[in-house]
């Protein structure tokens, strides 16, 4: 995230980091480039990520990052919010996941996610 978010604000665009207070304090986390808001637990950071993101992109990640997409995917299946939800498919990463979805949806167990 960080190589991310330092282009994005090389570049002029406005970055908003925001992280959970303890791994902020527990030094798990690098610099934050532009503005840092911490928060307390990773619901909070979901609702500050939906009410300031235009849209949504997850790159390869661990269990918070699974936690975070299907979390906005579920909002978006409620019609709480309407961005766009990406995930950058580095190295074919996320194959399983987007296979495991197409089943599920053939199996009528979520809607089709475009």
């Amino acid at each position: 995230m960080g190589c991310v978010s330092t282009a994005a604000h090389v570049g002029g665009s406005q970055v908003l980091g925001i992280i959970l207070t303890a791994l902020a304090e527990g030094n798990f986390v690098g610099k934050t480039v532009g503005e840092e808001l911490r928060v307390p637990t990773m619901q909070d950071r979901i609702s500050k990520m939906l009410d300031n993101s235009d849209a949504f992109i997850a790159l390869p990640g661990g269990i918070g990052t699974l936690e975070e997409i299907f979390q906005i995917a579920s909002w978006a299946q409620l019609n709480i919010h309407h961005k766009p939800i990406g995930l950058l498919n580095v190295d074919d990463f996320f194959n399983k996941l987007l296979s495991f979805l197409d089943q599920a949806e053939e199996e009528n167990f979520i809607p089709h996610l475009a």
